[in-house]
């Protein structure tokens, strides 16, 4: 199994990307220092659509379904692969302007991930 690691942002909005190849398909884990299961995303290439559908599991009172929903949905589409997202971010006490730069960081590591043609 290859993998491939990437992070970006710094103190308590920095994030992380690992990926795993598993057979043909994608493990996609996005996370922070205080890494957890708050939500699962599984998205699916239909060749004949030409779209990409996605499937999300999220944990009671978590919120991390909104970052592992788009992942996998971008990376999905990207790579026209099976992909499953596992995002666990949390910060206490998070203020909206943390939120903001969590959600735009980890945008930046799924692009920069993409353009990097997911090479793993």
């Amino acid at each position: 199994m290859n993998s491939y690691e990437l992070s970006t942002g710094e103190g308590r909005t920095k994030l992380c990307l690992t990926s795993y190849s598993l057979g043909k398909d994608l493990v996609v884990l996005i996370y922070n220092e205080k890494a957890h299961l708050g939500a699962v995303a599984v998205a699916e290439y239909a060749p004949k659509e030409k779209r990409v559908s996605t499937s999300v599991f999220t944990r009671l009172g978590h919120k991390d379904d909104v970052v592992a929903q788009k992942a996998a949905y971008l990376i999905g589409k990207h790579t026209r692969k099976p992909v499953c997202v596992v995002a666990g971010i949390h910060v206490d006490d998070i203020t909206e302007a943390e939120i903001k730069q969590i959600v735009e960081n980890s945008r930046k590591l799924v692009e920069d991930f993409i353009s990097r043609d997911c090479k793993i």
